[in-house]
């Protein structure tokens, strides 16, 4: 059964850090690009950031580019977003999610490419 659990969510102030990580169990996690997406309340959900498989290509969205970095520990199966420089728009729910690919550097934006995805995690800036 693969599970993709996120962590590191929380509350923080504006202008602070936060550091979510996701562990995918169950799949051979080198064969998946991974990505993160975010959906605030009463709002469509949105990409935010992906890593190819091969851990070489990243992409952002514009909106988190220079604050949000993506990044990748194979030998964990784990993926990481290190959020700096928060701001009160970017509280939401974070999902990270799984897209097998056979290419090393394939990344994508479209949620519906993502065979896995993971419960979220809330994060919260206050101003």
């Amino acid at each position: 059964q693969v599970q993709l659990v996120e962590s590191g969510g929380g509350l923080v102030q504006a202008g602070g850090s936060l550091r979510l990580s996701c562990t995918a169990r169950g799949l051979t996690f080198s064969t998946y690009a991974m990505g993160w997406f975010r959906q605030a309340p009463g709002k469509e959900r949105d990409f935010v950031a992906a890593i190819s498989r091969s851990d070489v290509r990243t992409h952002y969205a514009d909106s988190v580019k220079g604050r949000f970095t993506i990044s990748r520990d194979n030998a964990k199966n784990t993926v990481y977003l290190q959020m700096n420089s928060l701001k009160p728009e970017d509280t939401a729910v974070y999902y990270c999610a799984a897209d097998v690919t056979l290419s090393p550097y394939g990344t994508t934006w479209h949620w519906g490419d993502y065979d896995y995805r993971g419960q979220g995690t809330q994060v919260t800036v206050s101003s």
